[in-house]
């Protein structure tokens, strides 16, 4: 039977992060948020440090690691860039080396409708980034997330995952036309398939997987597009400021970080992995011509194409998970 299917959390798109961590203690916990210096991934790591979890930030620039540490009292910061898998490995390697266990693996960073680029091997962008590199950390971190016994590794997908699935004949664009949103669907119903896919192994371990959509939040994932394109969405008002209307699915970044800190941290979900959510409760499976854009569609959560995406990321990243350790 499926899991895919609301739990009534009693949280709903008005519920902030402060509001589904109540009650929760960290104390004691390790946390990794990427993306954990700017806007959702700072609020969460924040409201995550706020409940007693020990935060490290990994960050590519040093003004990444000042906006944290400015932010989150007794915050750890470290350098990682997850276009460069050398940065990665040695980001996880200096972890290990510390012999902690690993509670929380929070994959929050991302880009959004970029221009066409690759990382060094050759892969596109935005895969590289969204799902490639987390795939990495993930990979390199296994045993401390072990170690845990009872850890979660929660990735930031978004409703972006119904604009395309995975091209497997041509996931970098090298012979379709590049598309920067198409390019962007496909990464994040990868952040989506990989929860599916990695919570078959974790369950063994009490690693649970989770990906989640955390509303339509105006800020930094927005700077590649221009203001036409933002204001097509009808996301701003004409003072310049966002627009915050959470039954339309447009949040506050307290509102938005909530279902980040949910997944996170939520006793509802201590039996429960490999699901997708939204407005801090598991969403509902939607038909992909449902007038509606709420919900996750079937083939994001399909466990064969789940499963096909993780043998086609071992390949192009040369890690994998031991499934029987």
């Amino acid at each position: 039977m499926t899991q895919q299917h609301p739990l009534n959390s009693g949280f709903d798109a008005y519920s902030t992060a402060m509001d589904v961590i109540a009650g929760v203690n960290l104390s004691g916990k390790v946390a990794i948020v990427t993306g954990g210096h700017s806007n959702l991934g700072l609020e969460a790591a924040r409201v995550l440090a706020g409940a007693g979890a020990h935060v490290i930030v990994p960050t590519r620039s040093e003004a990444g690691a000042v906006q944290a540490k400015e932010t989150i009292p007794g915050v750890e910061t470290a350098t990682m860039d997850l276009m460069d898998p050398a940065s990665i490995d040695a980001f996880a390697e200096d972890f290990l080396s510390t012999g902690r266990s690993l509670d929380i693996l929070l994959n929050s960073a991302g880009i959004m409708a970029t221009p066409l680029a690759r990382d060094a091997s050759g892969n596109e962008a935005q895969l590289s980034t969204n799902h490639l590199g987390h795939f990495r950390l993930t990979s390199r971190l296994w045993p401390a997330l072990v170690a845990a016994k009872g850890a979660r590794v929660v990735s930031v997908s978004s409703r972006g995952h119904q604009i395309a699935g995975i091209d497997f004949d041509d996931v970098n664009f090298d012979r379709r036309d590049y598309d920067k949103w198409v390019a962007y669907g496909q990464s994040k119903t990868a952040n989506v398939l990989f929860a599916v896919a990695l919570d078959e192994p974790g369950a063994q371990h009490g690693v649970r997987a989770y990906s989640l959509h955390p509303g339509s939040v105006l800020g930094p994932l927005a700077r590649h597009l221009t203001d036409e394109e933002i204001d097509s969405f009808g996301a701003r008002h004409a003072s310049g400021e966002a627009i915050v209307a959470p039954d339309r699915d447009m949040k506050s970044t307290e509102q938005g970080a909530s279902t980040l800190v949910w997944c996170a941290s939520s006793p509802l979900l201590r039996d429960i992995g490999g699901v997708y959510c939204e407005n801090s409760d598991v969403a509902r499976v939607m038909p992909e011509d449902a007038p509606e854009r709420f919900g996750v569609f079937a083939r994001a959560i399909d466990p064969e194409i789940a499963e096909r995406l993780w043998a086609l990321s071992v390949d192009m990243t040369g890690v994998d998970i031991p499934k029987g350790e």
